[in-house]
Parts: structure tokens; sequence; C-alpha cells
């Protein structure tokens, strides 16, 4: 297991720039959060290993793609043993347009979110997943008509503000 090293306010200042613009260089950011490259980088490296950077990737705006649909969708299942759940996820993790699952508290299980081409494409997925009879007692399906924003980051700085610690 890797050591998690406690944040402070260098390292949230870094991840808040890169979550931002992962594109970024090493001078820059240095300079963006007032560190010469050297020690950026070390830390940039250290965070990467402890895994509090999971990757970097590009933020497509599926509008310009043509016509995509986002479903929301809260599913209920009929028995809640842990091999229950784990074999729900397990069913699920690999269709390439669940793109988000979490599982919560309330009123049902868990909450999906799929882009799909459509919502014939979408129906087909869902029937798909039925037919595997994975103890999906109920589902209920919410079409986005319009996504007024989606912000592409955490507000990390002000989740973690009177939380940092000394780094180690």
């Amino acid at each position: 297991m890797l050591d998690t090293p406690k944040l402070d306010r260098i390292d949230i200042s870094i991840l808040s720039h890169l979550q931002r613009n992962g594109r970024t260089t090493n001078v820059d950011l240095a300079d963006a959060i007032g560190l010469s490259p050297s020690p950026c980088l070390i830390r940039v490296k250290r965070l990467e290993k402890a895994g509090y950077i999971g990757g970097y990737g590009a933020q497509v705006r599926l509008e310009k793609l043509g016509n995509m649909q986002i479903v929301f969708t809260q599913v209920t299942l009929s028995d809640h043993r842990r091999e229950d759940f784990a074999r729900f996820e397990a069913a699920i993790r690999d269709i390439e347009e669940i793109v988000e699952c979490h599982l919560v508290s309330g009123g049902f299980d868990y909450m999906l979110k799929f882009v799909t081409c459509g919502v014939a494409h979408y129906q087909s997925i869902v029937e798909d997943v039925l037919r595997q009879n994975v103890n999906i007692e109920k589902y209920f399906s919410y079409i986005v008509i319009k996504s007024s924003f989606v912000k592409g980051y955490y507000p990390i700085a002000k989740l973690l503000a009177g939380h940092e610690q000394p780094a180690a």
C-alpha cells in the first residue's frame, strides 16, 4: 500500500490548477502556484504516485458531436446483500455508455449516468441489462433536455479550506 501524503496548501493549489488545465507545462504550473519548476514537478509526481491524480484527459463537448442523449437512471435492487450489489456492478461496469455509477442512500440504490445516441439506444441498453437478471426491482429514467452547465472540476480549495495538513 502506498503512503498517502498529507496535503498542504501547495498540493491543493497544484490539484486545483491541474484539474482545470491538465495540459499546462510544469513551468507554467510552478509559476502559478509560486514554486520553482523542480520542486513543483516533484510534488506532482508524488501526487500522481499517491493516487490523488488519476489521469489526464480532454473534456469533449458532446453537443459538438451531434445528437447525444444524456439519461440519468435510478435503479433499485430487489435484494440488498453484498453479492447482489457486486453482481449488479459487475454486469454494468463494461457498458461504455454508462459513464457514471453511484451507490446512494435514500429511496433507491444506484444513480447511473448514460450517454447514448438517442432514447432508443438507451432503451436497448437497459433491456440488455434487464435480460441479465441482475436483481433489478425497478428503474426510473430521466432524459436530460438541456445541460445548463457542467463543471469539469471540483472546488478543491473550498472543500479542503481549513483542513490542510503539514506535508510529510
